[in-house]
């Protein structure tokens, strides 16, 4: 690192005027040298903008083992991000580049993946591959890859470019479950990570569970590992995640109490086999529920947990009516570091409260009397449905939340 030495009297001057011409490098500490000098670390791009005044006795040396100032130490993975690219794009860094520069990315092991909005600018595509080496080292990474708009192929399936490593494939935990995908070929959610614990925390003990929009395993997985379910029926038609579906059953043994039917789950042939039916497809699993009604065991019936979407109009905090029966929920919050813990889709403020809205009740009520209707067309008899309970997963801006019905159905007893 180049450095400028000087007496111990001149180093506070030489300082101020290597600060105010932002040519003293701050990742480094002021370091004494032999012979009562100080050395003070300068940027290395900038010295050819050295212009010292000559009643300042200096001398420009290099030190071999800087050591790291307080400030440095104590950078977040994205102020470091910040530095290093300035550093490495010297006199063309401008405020338009810095708009491209991530915020937040997500971390999947030693692959991160930076949002859509990274690096498009055309001055960075003249780096090559320095600038994604900078960038990989910078937050703690081997690979890197940039997410893509959502493929409109009705598999959500994502649109990723792998930037920085030979594959895609990474290992995710949650909740002592480990979960391996190829990042280029399937979506993870993380953001769902409280319904997961939630499925993981059921009493399935015994139960034969039908999962009709299974992924990768977000909920076969939490039944299996966790709720102590007998079996499950994965159902799932991308065979991206079908592939990584079967190498997590592997990773966390419990291949042998999973059937995995790879195609439309609306073909399904099962019937009358599930006690619980889990239905994890959102905006809507609508097209799922006859579905649903036939792979309910007939003589006994089960739950279903049915995901949707629910848009909930603001009203007046004074006059909007409350319904007292429902447990608290939260939404994940981004790390303040710019890394995305726990990424979710929430693009507003709004956070579901702790008690049930009007148009949350109305939508379940209308959802179990069409259950309701579904299941005695099948049978040709009378079915009774009860909400067990309304969970707030997550809000998506503006006002429309990601909700589960629990939704208990049962055979009426004659």
């Amino acid at each position: 690192v180049p450095a400028l030495t000087t007496e111990t009297q001149f180093a506070q001057h030489l300082r101020e005027h290597l600060e105010e011409k932002q040519l003293l490098d701050g990742r480094y500490r002021l370091q004494k040298v032999p012979g009562g000098y100080v050395a003070l670390p300068v940027l290395e791009e900038k010295l050819s903008q050295l212009r010292l005044p000559q009643e300042m006795p200096c001398e420009l040396v290099w030190i071999q083992d800087p050591v790291p100032s307080r400030a440095a130490c104590r950078q977040t993975p994205a102020q470091k991000l910040r530095e290093e690219l300035r550093r490495l794009l010297g006199d063309t860094w401008s405020e338009k580049l810095e708009r491209d520069v991530p915020r937040s990315w997500q971390r999947h092991g030693d692959l991160v993946l930076l949002s859509e909005d990274s690096f498009r600018s055309v001055p960075w595509d003249k780096l090559g591959p320095e600038l994604w080496e900078t960038v990989a080292s910078a937050l703690g990474a081997r690979r890197l890859a940039r997410q893509g708009r959502v493929l409109p192929d009705g598999m959500r399936s994502p649109s990723v470019t792998l930037l920085l490593g030979q594959d895609g494939w990474v290992e995710h935990v949650d909740n002592g479950i480990r979960y391996t995908f190829d990042v280029t070929k399937c979506m993870f959610s993380p953001g769902n990570i409280t319904e997961k614990l939630r499925v993981a925390s059921l009493p399935c003990s015994g139960e034969v569970i039908v999962d009709l929009y299974a992924g990768i395993g977000y909920f076969t997985l939490p039944y299996l590992v966790h709720a102590g379910a007998a079996f499950v029926h994965a159902c799932e038609w991308n065979s991206h995640a079908v592939e990584a579906l079967w190498r997590n059953l592997v990773l966390n043994g419990v291949q042998d109490r999973c059937c995995v039917h790879h195609g439309d789950s609306q073909e399904l042939e099962l019937r009358d086999v599930a006690d619980r039916v889990n239905l994890g497809l959102i905006p809507s699993s609508e097209e799922g529920w006859p579905v649903a009604c036939r792979v309910l065991k007939k003589g006994t019936g089960g739950v279903l947990h049915i995901h949707h979407n629910v848009e909930t109009f603001p009203t007046p905090a004074l006059t909007q009516t409350l319904v007292p029966w429902a447990e608290e929920a939260s939404l994940e919050q981004a790390g303040s570091d710019g890394e995305v813990q726990h990424p979710t889709e929430d693009g507003g403020k709004e956070t579901p409260g702790a008690r049930i809205r009007p148009e949350w009740r109305r939508w379940a009520e209308a959802t179990a009397a069409r259950i309701r209707g579904l299941l005695a067309e099948l049978h040709g008899e009378p079915w009774r449905t009860s909400i067990l309970h309304i969970e707030a997963v997550k809000s998506y801006a503006p006002h429309v939340h990601h909700l589960v019905l629990d939704l208990e159905c049962r055979p009426t007893v004659p």
